[in-house]
Parts: C-alpha cells; structure tokens; sequence
C-alpha cells in the first residue's frame, strides 16, 4: 500500500534491510531474515525488535524507498506484505514517472514531485473509506492491514481501533496490539519468533474491571467464562478501557436481548461504529441523561462558555450542549448549576458586540420577555448559525401544528374534552365506569378532590404555607418554568419536602415531562381513545393491579381515580407496546395522580419509564437489575467496613430491589416516601443511589452484626418504618401501613423516629458527590455481568430439559450449547442482514405466559457445525453436503427450517451414544422419506418421527463420556429402572410405526453414503471389501424378496399388505425393497462394519477441535460468499 512519505536515514536502512532491485531514484527492499530460514539469529532478532519497538515491518516486510542522487536521506512510498503487492506499485512507478523524473534539473524538485504524486494516490484510495475519518489515517490503515493479515476474518469485519499494550501471562508480560473491532477483541504479539495471538468475542466477555498489582501499576482486566485476560498500557489506559467497556455493552444489548433492550439506531449498524461514533454516543447519552431528555434528541454542538447568573451576580463558566429542540448549560462542576432552554420557547438568538470584559457574547430572548447573556464562546458565528436554523424549523413545526389545531378547534363539538367528574353518592360503581369514567380525562389532580384525613395532617397543612413561601422566594431569584437555573440549593428545599400545590408543576419541570407535553398536544387523549375498550393480556393485568395501588388512599377508593389509573396505565401500554405493563408501574401512576393532572401523570410515567429508569420495566427488568449491582459496587466503595462484614452483598442488593423498582414508595411511610419522589425528579436515580446508601450506613452496625437474611431485612423493615417528616418535638404519627402490621409491636426497639429531611441531607452531605457520569459508566459495566448472567440461566434452562433425554456428559453437552449458540451469532456477525435478522426473530419463543430465548439454526448454520461435529472422517464432497442437507430435513421437526438445540443434541447423541442398531437406524432413515426425496431441492413436508434413542438397560459408554466412580453406582438401580420404562414406551411406540421398507433407489443411495463415510479411514481396505460383501449380500435378499412378491405368487399379497401397513399406501407387488432388520443382520456379519460403527470416538476432542475451526471455516466460507455477492 501507498504510505505517506516519510524520512529514513539510508545508512541505517541498509543495516536492517535487503535491497532486491534498484535504480537511481528507487530502491525495493526486504526486511533482513524475512524469507531466511528460521533458524538464523539474524531473523529472529529482527523480528523480535520490530514487535519492541512497534515496527510496522513485520507484518509489511517488502518497501519502497524514494532516493535522491548524492543524499543520504530516503523517503519509504510504499509498502507491502508480500512481494507480488509491492511489485505493483514498483511496477506503477516505472511506467507512470521513471522516465519523467530525468527531466527535472533539481533533484530535490524530484522529491517533491514523487512524495505529491503519492500523497494524491494515497487520498484517493482513502476517498469514502473509514481510515479518512480517523485522527490519523496512516496509522489505521497499517494497523487495518495487520488486524485483517494476523487474524483471517471476514472483511464485514470492521476495526474500531487499536492499542499498544502488554498482555499479561503470570508475572510474563508480551507486547503486542491490542485490536478493537465491533464483534471482538483481538491481541497479537511476536517476541523473539514466538507469535501469540488469540480472539475474544465480546459475546464472551462477562466482565471488566480495572486491576492493580504489585508488577502492574494498573491494568484491564477481561474476564471470559473460561479464563481471564490482563492487559497494561503506558498510554491511554481511560480510553482504552471505555471503549472496550461501550463495544462489549453494545454487542451484548445487539446479541443477547436486541428485543428488549433500547439501542440507538445508529449503533444497531455495526458498520457504521467507529471510535468518533463511540465517543459521540458516550456524550450523547450523558447528556440526555444529565438533562432528561427525549431519546430522539441529537447532539449537535459542544462549546465551552459562561453564562450570566443573576443570584451569584457573576458568570458561571461550564458547557453548552445544542440538540435538535434544546439549548443545556452545565457549569464545570456537575450541578452545581444547569439550565435547560427549549427552542420552542425561544424567540431569537442574536450576538451581540464583544468587549475585552464580554469575549463574543450571545444573547438568548425568550417569549416570556425573558433573555440569558452567554460569553466565551468559541467559533460564535457557526454556532448561532446552526442554532438560528434549528430554531426556523421548530417554529415553523409549531406553526403548522397550531394551525392544525385551530382547524380542528372549529370543526369540534363546543363542549370541551377535559371535565373532572366527582360524586361519592353514586353506589353504582360499574354504570358509572362504563358510562361516564372511562373515557373522561380529570384535568385536576386526584389530591385536589381527596385528602388524607390522618393523625398529624394538621401540622403538616401548617407547615404547608411556610414551604410555599420558601418556593416563591426561590422562583423570584433564580426562576420559574423549564428554564430556570438549577442550582444545590434545590437538594435543601426537596429535602424539605415539596408543597402539595406545586409538587405536579415541579415534578413536570424537572423531569422534562412538561416539554413533552407542549411538543404532544391532544396525544394523550388520542391514546385514551384508541386504547379503552381493547382486550389483551396486559389489560388483564392493569385490571388485577388497580385495586392494589395505594389502597389506603381515599382517591383509589373510589370509581373516578381507578378510572384515571386505568386509562393512564392502558394508553401508555397503547404507546409503549414494547413495555406494555410491568409491576409497579401502577404503584408510581396512583403517585403521580395524585399531585398532576392526568395528563401529566401520563407524561410523567413516560419521563420516568422510557429515560430517568431505563430498561427498567421491560420484560425482565434488566435496567433494575444493572443498578442493583451498580449498587453493590458502590457499598464496597463508599461502605468499605459494611462490606467486609457482610461478604455476599447480593442479600442486601435483592433487599434493595423494591426501594428502586418503587422509588422506596412500597417501604417508606407514604408521606416520607413523597419526598423521595420530589428528590428522585430533581436528581434522577442518583437521589436513590444516595439515600439507599444513607439508610444502610445508618443500619451498618446492625447489619455487620446479623446473621441471616431475615434478620437483616427485619433491621432494615424496621428501620424504614420509623422515617417520617414530623419534627423531634412531635409525637411519632404512625403511617397508614402500620395499622395493617400489628406484629410490628414485637420488633426490636428502635431508636426512635427518623426524621426523613434528615436523612436526605445526610445521603446528599456524604454521598452527594456521586456524578451523572459516573453511574452511567457504571451502568454500562454492570450491563454486561446482568446480560451475560441472564444467558447463564438460559443456558441453564436448556441444558436441564435436554439432559434427561441424552447420555453425554454434562461437560460435554455444555461445550456442545457453546459451539451451537456460537454459529447462530457468526451469522449475526457476518451473515447476509435480513438473514440475521431472521435468526434473531427466530431465537425468541413466545407464549402465552412469558418470553425466552431459544438459539436455532437454519441450513447453512447447521452444516457447518455438521462437518466440525460428524464422527466420520467422509470426504468432503458433494455427496456429504447432500448427507447434512437430509439430516437437517430429518431433525426439522416442525418443518419451520430450523432445528432447535434439543433436536441438535439428540443426532449428537445418537451419533456418539448409541450402539450400531440405533446408529444404523439413524443412516436407514437418512435414506428413505422425508429425508430423501425425488428432488433433494424440494424437500418433502411429511411429518416424521423424532430420531429415535432407544438403547439397551445397561449403556457401554465410550472413555471420558461416562461418569463412573461410587457416586453413580449408588443410583444404578433407580436410573436402570426409569430408562427401562422409558425404552418400554419407545418400543411400544415403534412397534406401533415401523420403518418403511427401502426400495432400490433408496438403498443404492444408503451404499453410496457408506462407501463416503469409509474414506481416510485406517481400515479404508477391509471396509470397502466389507461392504461390497453387504450390498452384493442385500441385492440378493432384495431380488429374492423381489421374485417371491411377483404376480400370481402367494406371498405378494402378505408382503403387499406388510408395506401398506408400514408407509399407508399401496405398492406394486412387483417393486424391489428391503427392511431395516434385513440390512442390520447383513451388516453384522462383517466384524469390520460392526467394529467401525462400535468404535468410540472421543466427543470431548471433537469439540475442541471444532471450537478452534469454527471461526476459520465460516470466516472462510462468508468471506468467499461476500466475494462473489
């Protein structure tokens, strides 16, 4: 390949390099010991120096110098990895410039004319290819010749990025790269003529985490399910491991849960990720979830400014972040300040003159006569440029929606859709849900119409006021509406507690809800009316659960806000098919409802559902579980003591499941938990992160002291009770949920109530300092242990319903699930798009009741594993390719063109497991219908019986397939006896339907295949005598079953009737046919055959063998596939 020109010393060249043809102005060269014998301490030396020193030669030991006459200085053009490559380009420069160089008097003119001539052909090449979006393309398009050279993988293949690193074995380190690409993790090194190079899968990868050793300062630690690989670097070590950290978690989230997890679509196209693409997405994410917004916003600019803040009476320096509807400011410490302006809100955008005290100085006008002064801003002139366009096309959005509106305004009915309907004295609850309540939308919260009448709600409503004052005065300084400034003095009044009047508008403003039902009008309402009145499953659900959402509370007594709940819960099901309904969800509508309309509630549940709580409510609640073991990690971080004390955090993290999942609206009094919620709008999951940490520092000593899991959910139980809102001074009112929990008397003393304000304070006084960007990170890590923990159990679960129908070992039918589980994501990775996408809707099964995943293969997937796995070495011909196409027919049960694990695993058993009946079993039905048929294109679509596994009471299996030992003596008895039933049914059932009989077709076929599998064979002679023997054997059975079945002889009729009864259908009397028991008794009679088919073969070594070729072969095989396409 063509190289940017770059200087070398000759004389230092020659030492290390061959020259191989010359002129006067171009040298071809080798590098020394490249093409020597290995033996010469001159190759290896040499060798080992281009790996030290990060040399480039070893995988391009061919180059092309540029010389000029009388100068000691060169110029490499060109390199290459064989010499027919570099010939080319020697070949080009003798036919395009040799003889144009003689003219040039200079000969420095001559330098420069060649090194531009490269320079052009370099950037063509690179026109519209991925090394031209790299910081610095020479460098990636040598290091993309090593990735593709070192490691054979297709060419779909794409290279993320690369690192120099050390590879650590023991206390041995190698250096080598480190290559990053969007399915793998590849490493190479040569040292000293020792090459070392191996190949993760980030499907693979279980975990990631930062280590520090006493010979290692710091280093990334990978860990696989087989073993564990450390790698250390001198530069680079946080960008190395986070975008290691983001390409496993985004090959997990596209691999193993693509139907459940949310993806953005521009990392769902593996070809289109690159290194900028990872590092844009990281920020990108944090933002949206720094500043709750829509997943549909995209980043556009990133500058660094200052704005005007009135209450410090300063500028406060920070970042702005521009998205398609949303101008964000964060100052450089996080949270300390935030605003959020949305263009729709915006009237213009305007610079104005800068002055030495206001550098380039942006002034932002609202509609509400508002106007925020920004300064510092870099490229200033672009930026408002961008800016003032995003803002045409949002105004000019809304000006089309309002005029839609106003349309439909006056072709409407004058009577409004939002009424709230209330009256208790109405008994009949039934006629007044399905007349008036089901479709009447409330357009005040539920908190306005029913209060709770309680102990202590006086001094609550007199504390009322005094918040309300507190909250003006906070507005008047820094405020109201989405864009005011966000500032650490919000943490104090939420701990507080918000007033009831303005909790619905505050939650709306901090969660981002209010911007999304600006953008929405009449959404809702078109839900509700789409969505009331349809029958489903989740409909069922959302109708148990109604009755169970806050059932002390007055309003969910009553017919209007069980109305409310359900249409909130049904629309967003209708919006959000994907999530539908999960547990809990009811518990935070009924929340929601109370302080908001339901409108609101309805946007509310969406900010909470779809971006502060991702992935927390689909189907198997990952996102909840990936903070629960982001919790862990940080009690063993901030809570060092508590978690020396209690070894398995895990108890304590399934404690904690609920304070998340509920946002502690199921564990706290619910006038304590409220304020949660006000703190968890505020701050996101960060508010809980932090009083969860807070509650279990608080119960530390009781915690380290416990000794069950009872007991600590007891302590803790205990201790969430007694948190509530009055003051010290105030007697203790005991919460709605105690009077329904008597046995609460008999607990443990306490010390006493604990004030909830108190104890926000506390989390955000020690715990404060945990960042958005930090538990984003975290989530990110943590998402892979939690995705690959859920495949474990599936794994599990198929390994547990195919165990009892097969005899291989455990160990062995484990690596077997790996190999097949293996070939179904090489087609994700390589494999044709709409193929793989198929496969992927195939892996999921669906029923009535719940979802899991189940890998299946399609033809081309299960051919592959069928030359990697068959038992007989058969040459691999054409005649074997049609062999796997009839034993795919065979196992493809429900004729749906895939074969599960399940079936896999029965021909694997019967292959290595069996005796020779049931072996021979398997060859004879290979040979008749479905599997065979007139057309091997056209596979027939009778149904057939499950490849039988019938086998004697006591099984003689193969060395290392057999368990052994005294264990498994002790339950001969009981296992002898359940298989003996077992193979009493099976017998039953196959003298019930026998085999069909084979006709002549049919058995030159089943002769032709085991003349195949005979090839390679030590004892190819004997076997191929043998079997010449059998067929001339059963030609004969067969001509004389033949004549004795002719017309007009006695035994047609019987044999007529026996084949009518075998197949159901009538034969001529006079076609040629054999039985399975005729060909089993030939076969005997040739000891050869017999000890052929009885001869164990080692499963364990197969499968090794196959799990080193199976990334060469189907690389080998998509690579020439994409090649011909």
């Amino acid at each position: 390949m063509w190289l940017h020109p770059e200087e070398v010393a000759l004389k230092n060249a020659l030492k290390l390099w061959v020259t191989e043809r010359s002129n006067d102005f171009f040298l071809l060269q080798r590098r020394r010991g490249h093409g020597e014998p290995s033996s010469r301490i001159t190759g290896l030396l040499v060798g080992a120096l281009d790996t030290v020193l990060d040399s480039n030669a070893r995988v391009t030991p061919f180059r092309i110098l540029l010389q000029v006459p009388g100068s000691q200085i060169s110029w490499v053009i060109a390199s290459g990895a064989a010499m027919e490559e570099v010939n080319k380009h020697w070949d080009w420069l003798m036919h395009n410039l040799l003889q144009s160089l003689s003219v040039f008097e200079n000969k420095e003119d001559v330098a420069s004319f060649v090194r531009g001539k490269v320079k052009g052909l370099i950037a063509e090449e690179l026109r519209g290819r991925q090394a031209a979006q790299e910081d610095d393309p020479e460098k990636f398009r040598e290091a993309l010749l090593k990735f593709e050279l070192h490691f054979g993988l297709p060419s779909t293949e794409k290279l993320v990025t690369f690192y120099s690193c050390c590879c650590w074995k023991g206390r041995v380190p190698r250096q080598g790269f480190l290559y990053l690409s969007i399915n793998h993790m590849a490493f190479y090194s040569f040292l000293l003529g020792k090459e070392v190079k191996f190949v993760v899968p980030w499907a693979e990868v279980t975990r990631l985490e930062r280590v520090s050793t006493g010979l290692m300062t710091e280093a990334i630690r990978v860990h696989t399910r087989q073993r564990q690989r450390d790698f250390s670097m001198f530069l680079n070590m946080d960008e190395a491991f986070g975008v290691i950290g983001q390409l496993a978690d985004i090959t997990l989230r596209r691999l193993l849960d693509s139907e459940g997890l949310e993806l953005d679509r521009v990392l769902q196209q593996p070809a289109h990720i690159t290194k900028r693409v990872l590092e844009e997405q990281a920020l990108r994410e944090y933002v949206l979830a720094l500043f709750r917004l829509p997943h549909s916003e995209k980043l556009y600019e990133v500058a660094s400014c200052a704005v005007w803040t009135p209450h410090a009476r300063c500028h406060t320096a920070g970042s702005l972040y521009t998205t398609d509807s949303f101008l964000c400011f964060c100052s450089r410490e996080e949270g300390s300040c935030v605003l959020l302006i949305p263009l729709s809100e915006v009237l213009s955008i305007e610079k104005a003159e800068s002055t030495s005290s206001l550098p380039n100085p942006l002034i932002v006008s609202l509609r509400t006569k508002k106007a925020f002064q920004m300064i510092e801003l870099q490229d200033r002139d672009e930026l408002v440029d961008s800016l003032n366009s995003r803002l045409r096309s949002v105004q000019w959005k809304l000006s089309m929606f309002r005029s839609r509106k106003d349309g439909k305004r006056s072709v409407s009915a004058p009577t409004p859709y939002y009424t709230f309907y209330y009256d208790s004295s109405l008994s009949d609850e039934e006629e007044i849900e399905e007349q008036v309540l089901r479709n009447t939308v409330n357009s005040e919260a539920l908190m306005t119409a029913f209060n709770l009448n309680q102990a202590g709600g006086d001094a609550s409503k007199g504390a009322e006021p005094m918040k309300e004052r507190l909250w003006e005065d906070h507005f008047t300084e820094f405020g109201r509406g989405v864009h005011m400034f966000r500032t650490q003095r919000i943490q104090r009044l939420a701990a507080m507690g918000v007033p009831d009047s303005l909790r619905g508008e505050l939650w709306m403003t901090y969660s981002g809800a209010s911007s999304e039902l600006e953008a929405h009008q009449g959404y809702y309402s078109t839900l509700v009316q789409k969505s009331m009145g349809q029958i489903s499953l989740t409909t069922d659900e959302i109708e148990r659960d109604l009755h169970r959402s806050l059932p002390d509370h007055p309003a969910f007594q009553n017919p209007t806000g069980i109305a409310a709940l359900r249409r909130v819960l049904t629309a967003y099901a209708h919006r959000n098919p994907k999530i539908g309904y999960c547990q809990s969800m009811n518990i935070l509508a009924s929340v929601l409802l109370l302080y908001a309309k339901e409108e609101e509630a309805f946007w509310l549940l969406v900010a909470v559902c779809e971006r502060m709580l991702p992935d927390y409510f689909n189907r198997r609640v990952i996102g909840a579980q990936v903070d629960q073991s982001v919790f862990e990690e940080l009690i063993q971080e901030r809570l060092p003591e508590l978690a020396e004390n209690v070894p398995d955090l895990s108890t304590l993290s399934s404690v904690s499941l609920s304070w998340f999942l509920t946002l502690f609206l199921s564990v706290l009094p619910f006038s304590s938990a409220v304020c949660v919620v006000d703190c968890f709008f505020f701050h996101g999951i960060k508010a809980i992160f932090q009083l969860g940490l807070a509650v279990l520092e608080a119960n530390a000593a009781a915690l380290s002291a416990s000794t069950d899991d009872g007991q600590a959910l007891m302590i803790l139980s205990s201790f969430l009770d007694q948190v509530g809102i009055e003051d010290a001074s105030c007697p203790p009112t005991p919460p709605p949920a105690a009077e329904e929990t008597p046995a609460s008397d008999a607990d443990p003393p306490t010390a006493g109530r604990v004030n909830i304000t108190a104890l926000i304070n506390e989390s955000y006084q020690k715990f404060g300092d945990l960042t958005v960007r930090q538990i984003e990170r975290l989530r990110c890590r943590h998402r892979i242990q939690v995705l690959q923990s859920h495949e474990d159990t599936i794994k599990e679960n198929a390994l547990r319903l195919v165990t009892p129908d097969v005899s291989i070992s455990p160990e062995n039918l484990s690596d077997i699930y790996d190999l097949f589980k293996m070939e179904h994501f090489i087609s994700l990775y390589w494999g044709d798009r709409s193929l793989a996408a198929a496969a992927e809707a195939a892996a999921w099964r669906y029923t009535s009741s719940f979802v899991e995943r189940q890998y299946r293969l399609d033809l081309p997937q299960f051919k592959s594993l069928y030359g990697l796995l068959v038992p007989w070495p058969g040459a691999a011909d054409q005649h074997t390719d049609t062999l796997a196409n009839r034993t795919f027919t065979l196992l493809d049960q429900d004729r749906d063109n895939l074969v599960t694990f399940r079936e896999f695993a029965s021909w694997i058993d019967t292959l290595y497991c069996e005796d020779l009946n049931e072996k021979i079993r398997l060859l004879y039905r290979l040979h008749i219908p479905p599997a065979l048929t007139e057309s091997e294109d056209d596979p027939s679509l009778t149904k057939s019986p499950l490849v039988s596994t019938n086998r004697p009471l006591c099984v003689n299996l193969p060395p290392g397939d057999g368990q052994g030992g005294e264990e498994e003596e002790v339950k001969d008895y009981q296992e002898q006896l359940k298989q003996m039933l077992q193979d009493l049914a099976r017998e039953k059932k196959d003298a019930e339907k026998p085999l069909p009989l084979m006709n002549q077709r049919e058995f030159i076929q089943l002769c032709k295949t085991l003349y195949s599998l005979f090839h390679s064979d030590p004892e190819e002679n004997d076997l191929f005598q043998a079997i010449a023997t059998v067929t001339s054997l059963m030609l004969q059975i067969g001509e004389a079953s033949h004549r004795s079945r002719a017309p007009g002889s006695e035994a047609a009729a019987a044999a007529a009737a026996v084949q009518q009864g075998a197949d159901g259908k009538d034969v001529d009397g006079s076609e040629w046919t054999v039985s399975y028991s005729q060909i089993v008794a030939s076969l005997l009679t040739e000891q050869a055959l017999v000890n052929f088919f009885e001869k164990p073969v080692e499963l364990a070594a197969k499968i090794s063998a196959a799990r080193e070729n199976q990334y060469q072969q189907r690389a080998g095989l998509l690579t020439l596939q994409h090649g011909g396409s």
